[in-house]
């Protein structure tokens, strides 16, 4: 009896351990960045007419207004935009470049068990693989609840460092804000540093939502530590939305990390970007071009 009793346990924890491997999900997020900010600013300009006005909101909503498909298992996780046919004519040159800045494009790969991610990045035609271990996320745990698509969900909130690449909580500096010496000369004997006319926080409160009822430790982005799956994030200016889960579909999505691009640090990365940056920030004021500091109030 004692033998056919044991005999069961083990097929049973090798039953339960092969569903906990083969385990799979996938999850759709819906992500919304304010553009308030830069829209007022957009608004006051007199160099910029209705229609210019028009087109710039439209492509602005496609940029700031994004739908990802998370798929994950136990270990990791893969969480990349919806692809999508874009119409001739549809993001170029200046707007494609903002719009990876604003988190779009690329695979955002994260090994939870191993504590790393891996990110393909584009910019300027150059393109970055990002390697780096996750940032830890020390998470204050919050009584309140709420229900998401069906999930009861926890909520829980940390405060983060944000990356000097991270642009999607920016906000441009009113000319009272500027201390004198940080706007360019009349006389060109000063060069203009456009960090100097944004303002970027160093940390952001960090607001998650995730439930216990799908027991992985993965979310959107580099979000992740907590115990269920993180169905919204609140990080600032921006909002991300789980709208669809499916859990252990028949096709099993292949979650690796992505491969092409120069190895970088994120360190490194956030260097390269903010030089390029600068490096057009001078090259527009020679040509006479849209600048930072355009509408500065």
């Amino acid at each position: 009896m004692n033998k056919i009793f044991y005999t069961s346990l083990f097929v049973l924890a090798f039953i339960t351990s092969n569903a906990q491997k083969d385990f799979q999900g996938m999850a759709v997020y819906e992500s919304k960045t304010s553009t308030s900010d830069f829209s007022d600013r957009i608004k006051g300009s007199k160099e910029i007419t209705p229609d210019m006005q028009k087109m710039i909101e439209e492509r602005m909503k496609k940029m700031f207004e994004k739908t990802f498909i998370l798929n994950f298992d136990k270990s990791a996780s893969i969480y990349k935009e919806e692809e999508k046919l874009e119409a001739p004519g549809g993001q170029q040159g200046g707007f494609r470049m903002m719009s990876n800045m604003m988190g779009g494009g690329g695979t955002y790969y994260k090994n939870v068990k191993e504590k790393t991610y891996t990110v393909n990045k584009e910019f300027m035609g150059k393109e970055f693989l990002v390697k780096d271990s996750l940032p830890k996320l020390n998470w204050k745990m919050e009584s309140e609840t709420r229900m998401i698509g069906g999930y009861n969900c926890f909520k829980a909130t940390a405060v983060q460092p944000v990356s000097k690449s991270d642009f999607k909580n920016f906000r441009l500096k009113k000319k009272d804000e500027v201390k004198e010496g940080e706007v360019k000369k009349e006389d060109n004997s000063q060069k203009t540093n456009f960090m100097d006319e944004i303002d970027i926080p160093k940390e952001i409160t960090i607001t998650a939502w995730y439930t216990p009822e799908i027991p992985v430790n993965q979310g959107p982005e580099g979000y992740w530590g907590l115990p269920g799956l993180i169905l919204e994030v609140n990080d600032g200016k921006t909002t991300i939305l789980c709208s669809k889960v499916v859990l252990n579909a028949k096709e099993k999505a292949e979650i690796k990390a992505p491969t092409n691009g120069k190895v970088i640090s994120q360190k490194e990365y956030d260097e390269t970007i903010l030089k390029k940056m600068q490096e057009m920030s001078e090259m527009n004021e020679g040509r006479g071009g849209m600048q930072i500091r355009m509408n500065r109030n």
